[in-house]
């Protein structure tokens, strides 16, 4: 009997171009079915490389994956941790974490698969020289080598060209090292250490540069050579515009939201490296079986097998495919296409039967050291001489059981059974692979496994692999456990299963001020709030909980507790009388419990991020205190704030003993905010709330009656088409200078301005330790009512001073703040605090 192991996961259904709830299956019909089929005589294969999530070309990767049926793949080298969010508050690893899933829900739709380096994506950067200084250059070039090698596209594509036309530095760098490594990816000597995995020099026969036409810049002319990539796909009941529309919509953090584009669409490629092509990507390359040795004898079976098919009986396909992959396998030269076109084999053979196979958990969570049950279930819903012989249960690639079964799957007969398994003492938590080490520097990720770089995700923590024959072929297929359950209004669920410790250990406030003083008296801080959550269920556990500083254990606390799953436990803890802050600046938790018999600590939060759109995310991190000594006054008590895109500032807010009450739409009215000291406007609320300059005469009432009114940063002058009206003044902010060197001098235009002395006095000090960037969409007017204390720039660009704009307007103040507060707060700049204290206690005018 011929043997196979194939991977096969349902999100490797690269032709089905509907989008799925989360990580439910998707539906392999006929017509699918079909272009599959196709696909099996095509052998030319694309990479399409950028700098980050949403800089690929949409419309391009569904024509070529699912009308030129190549195989396609993106290679974004950041996961766009460093952009803005949309939807949520998660900024940085969390935001990464979201556009990673966007990306993969894209290429869901659009049939492409997906790579990834281990560039982090630090932020705006104006230049590719800065880019490649804070990543490691040789590192990312390593990184894109290695998908070369792996992949072996005949053709490369970058989204932008090697110059600064290319606007952000990274979107420049990304096409510099692409086409760096399309001639190092060739080269023995580059990267050797590479090839003991598996990978050998691979040489793409071109590389081109998708030209574009963006607002004012247009790269493209009619000498370059255009493909028409906006046709109809009858099989798919939609053009590849529409689907890029759909996949192009799923980068919901960014505010992508696309249209579904009907109509012809030109997309133009000048060529950057290698042989230019006359008429299409594919010219001069062999892109049939005839690359192979012996191939050419595949091109009549794979025709047969598209002029027999059947739409309403794919089963009818079953013997000629079991055939085919005798042939493919018996050619005298394997080599990746011949395993490619195995895996699309064994792929149709699982679709033509309607197979069905899946192991799930009613638990969202195996939890170490407990048992845990798992459902398995199998289906094959057209006829079809299909046995199932065993499955096997791993981890890791463990085998944890394996059981034999040998069973002829009658038709449409669901087949489910379930088997109790010991999650292992020890065993990881499902962190994704590049955030398990600390980071090499701000711009690399540290990964230490070879064979991961470029993945998009983890590895399932675990996976079953069913095994089943057809005639004398056996092959496997290996499914990801996951957990299912069915919601009352999205109906049946799959998410991931997650691997998690017994007991989730979490410490608040992560910002603590020691020293915040309102009229002379000290204002009361918050305690620390230590909890824990329980992931199983015991009674009378002994639980210690302990802070420490590093290793340092300086509060500890004994008790015994009753476990119950999922409930949450918690302490206070004081932080004056308890601490020396002065000489305990951070403050992170653990606990120890016993764990068959032996006591274990652990010290690990988790967090859960859940969108509609992608499916759950859960990453691990150790909860720590920031402990913020240096003295800070405010002034006021009660502060109004209306959320904008998200972020933490209300949470800083409260920090510094301020009363805070999040405003709605219909709280704007003159007699709610006469109770605030101020209204904080939060960021880019001014580009998703039309309501803020509907009600902008309220606004200014409240400014002139005395209210200080904080506007931070939006991106455009518009919402909906319509002019945004922020204030009693004009400015701009469309086009404007951002400022993305954190540790650029801050120079004091106006030093005896009130927002730089009272009640904090702002020093040159005060902007150290400033994380990713200073200021963006800086506020441009020749309104002589602003003032402008403070001046910045970039390295050789001109001094810009639009980062904080201060004017009255009868008793009070608005200011425009595009100054990243909203990134040094959570991070526990000392100075962004008191920066924000003098804003809200802006001097009233008589």
């Amino acid at each position: 009997m011929r043997k196979l192991v194939f991977f096969f996961c349902w999100a490797a259904g690269l032709l089905c171009s509907k989008t799925v709830l989360a990580q439910n299956p998707p539906i392999a019909n006929s017509a699918t079915i079909f272009l599959q089929m196709k696909k099996l005589n095509v052998l030319g294969s694309v990479l399409y490389v950028a700098a980050h999530p949403d800089d690929e070309n949409n419309t391009l990767l569904p024509y070529l994956a699912k009308g030129a049926l190549y195989k396609t793949a993106y290679l974004s080298l950041t996961r766009g941790d460093g952009g803005q969010n949309l939807i949520g508050d998660e900024q940085g690893f969390e935001l990464g974490l979201i556009r990673t899933e966007e990306l993969l829900a894209a290429r869901r739709i659009d049939g492409s698969g997906q790579y990834f380096s281990r560039a982090f994506e630090f932020g705006f950067s104006k230049s590719a020289t800065e880019a490649l200084h804070i990543w490691d250059k040789e590192k990312v070039l390593a990184d894109i080598v290695w998908v070369i090698r792996k992949y072996q596209p005949d053709v490369i594509i970058t989204r932008f060209p090697r110059d600064k036309r290319a606007g952000h530095g990274h979107h420049w760098a990304s096409a510099i090292l692409a086409n760096e490594a399309y001639t190092a990816a060739a080269d023995s000597t580059k990267f050797p250490e590479q090839f003991k995995y598996g990978v050998k020099p691979w040489q793409a026969k071109r590389i081109l540069w998708n030209t574009y036409n963006f607002g004012s810049i247009n790269t493209t002319s009619n000498d370059q050579l255009k493909i028409e990539v906006g046709g109809y796909n009858a099989l798919l009941g939609e053009s590849y515009g529409e689907i890029g529309g759909e996949a192009r919509s799923m980068h919901k953090s960014q505010g992508e939201g696309r249209p579904r584009r009907e109509g012809s669409i030109t997309e133009y490629f000048t060529t950057t490296g290698g042989t230019p092509p006359d008429s299409t990507l594919m010219d001069g390359i062999n892109i049939t079986w005839s690359r192979i040795k012996g191939g050419a004898a595949i091109i009549p079976k794979v025709n047969q097998l598209i002029q027999q098919y059947n739409i309403q009986h794919p089963e009818y396909s079953l013997p000629a495919l079991v055939g085919l992959y005798h042939s493919i396998q018996q050619l005298p030269e394997q080599n990746n296409w011949t395993k490619e076109k195995l895996k699309e084999v064994i792929n149709l053979i699982v679709d033509c039967s309607g197979l069905m196979a899946e192991a799930t958990s009613s638990n969202e969570y195996a939890v170490e050291g407990q048992h845990m049950q798992l459902q398995f279930f199998v289906n094959k819903r057209l006829p079809a001489a299909l046995q199932l012989k065993k499955l096997t249960l791993m981890s890791r690639q463990q085998v944890l059981f394996d059981t034999a079964i040998a069973q002829l799957l009658p038709v449409n007969d669901n087949i489910a059974f379930e088997r109790k398994f010991l999650v292992a003492l020890h065993q990881p938590v499902s962190q994704p692979y590049w955030l398990v080490h600390p980071m090499e520097n701000v711009g690399m990720f540290t990964v230490t496994d070879q064979t991961l770089i470029g993945r998009p995700e983890s590895l399932p923590a675990y996976a079953v692999a069913f095994t089943f024959s057809i005639d004398d072929v056996q092959f496997t297929i290996q499914k990801a456990v996951q957990y299912k359950y069915l919601d009352p209004v999205k109906g049946e669920v799959y998410q991931p299963f997650v691997v998690t410790s017994p007991v989730a250990v979490s410490l608040q406030p992560n910002v603590v001020l020691s020293d915040v003083e309102r009229q002379g008296k000290p204002v009361d801080q918050p305690a620390l709030n230590l909890q824990i959550q329980a992931n199983y269920a015991a009674p009378n556990v002994p639980v210690q909980y302990r802070l420490q500083q590093g290793n340092t254990v300086i509060y500890t606390k004994d008790t015994v507790l009753n476990f119950e799953t999922g409930k949450n436990y918690a302490w206070s803890v004081p932080l004056a009388g308890t601490f020396d802050a002065q000489k305990i600046p951070v403050i992170h938790p653990s606990v120890t419990i016993p764990i068959q018999g032996k006591n274990e600590t652990y010290d690990l939060n988790v967090k859960k991020i859940a969108y509609n759109h992608i499916p759950t995310i859960h990453y691990f991190y150790t909860d720590s205190v920031n402990v913020i000594t240096k003295p800070i006054k405010v002034v006021g008590k009660r502060i109004a704030y209306i959320a904008g895109a998200g972020d933490k500032v209300p949470d800083a807010i409260q920090q510094l003993g301020y009363s805070v009450q999040l405003l709605q739409e219909q709280d704007i009215t003159d007699e709610k905010l006469r109770q605030f000291d101020a209204v904080v406007i939060g960021i880019r609320a001014y580009n998703i709330h039309e309501f803020l300059t509907t009600k902008n005469d309220i606004f200014n009432r409240y400014i002139y009656n005395g209210g200080n009114f904080i506007i931070q940063y939006f991106k455009s002058n518009f919402i909906n088409n319509k002019p945004v009206q922020a204030g009693p003044y004009k400015f701009l902010v469309n086009g404007s200078p951002r400022v993305t060197e954190e540790n650029t001098p801050v120079h004091f235009l106006l030093p005896q301005h009130s927002v730089l002395n009272y009640p904090n006095k702002i020093t040159e000090k005060d902007f150290d330790g400033w994380v990713q960037e200073r200021s963006t969409y800086q506020a441009q007017t020749n309104d002589t009512h602003f003032e402008a204390p403070l001046s910045m720039h970039d390295t050789d660009e001109p001094a810009s001073s639009g980062s904080l704009i201060i004017a009255p307007y009868g008793k009070g103040n608005v200011a425009y703040v595009s100054l990243v507060l909203f990134r040094q707060l959570p991070a526990g700049v000392p100075g962004a605090y008191k920066l924000l204290a003098n804003l809200i206690a802006l001097p009233k005018h008589e």
